[in-house]
This record gives C-alpha cells, sequence and structure tokens, in this order.
C-alpha cells in the first residue's frame, strides 16, 4: 500500500503513464472533524465506487454468473 500525504486542493494521479492510458485524479477536498472529503476525476466508463459497493456487486457478478 502507498501512503501519501496530502492537504486541501493537493491531488494524486494514477495512471497516465507509458503503457495505461486512463488517469484517475484523487482530490483532497476537505479535512474537517477527522473526515477526509475527497473528489475523484475519471473517464466516464471508469467506475468509481466505495470499497463496500464495490464488493456488493462483485458479489452479486459472481453469484449470477455462477451455474449452482
Amino acid at each position: 500500500m502507498l501512503v501519501l500525504s496530502r492537504k486541501n486542493d493537493e491531488a494524486v494521479m494514477i495512471g497516465g503513464s507509458v503503457g495505461f492510458e486512463r488517469m484517475i485524479k484523487v482530490t483532497v477536498v476537505e479535512i474537517r472533524n477527522g473526515k477526509v472529503r475527497l473528489g475523484f476525476e475519471a473517464d466516464a466508463d471508469v467506475p468509481v465506487n466505495r470499497l463496500e459497493v464495490w464488493e456488493r456487486i462483485r458479489r452479486e457478478t459472481r453469484l449470477a454468473a455462477s451455474p449452482y
């Protein structure tokens, strides 16, 4: 796991290097009361979900594909 420190309005870019054309920009929008608000910019065809939503989608997709 890569751990980075960022302040308000600072961002991190994911992808965009040679061989990986899709890019995701993650920006710290706000830090308040121990919570961090993040903004995500990605191509429209790149899904961005909270972990618990992604896990549910993945589980449902596996169940739908399973013959049993």
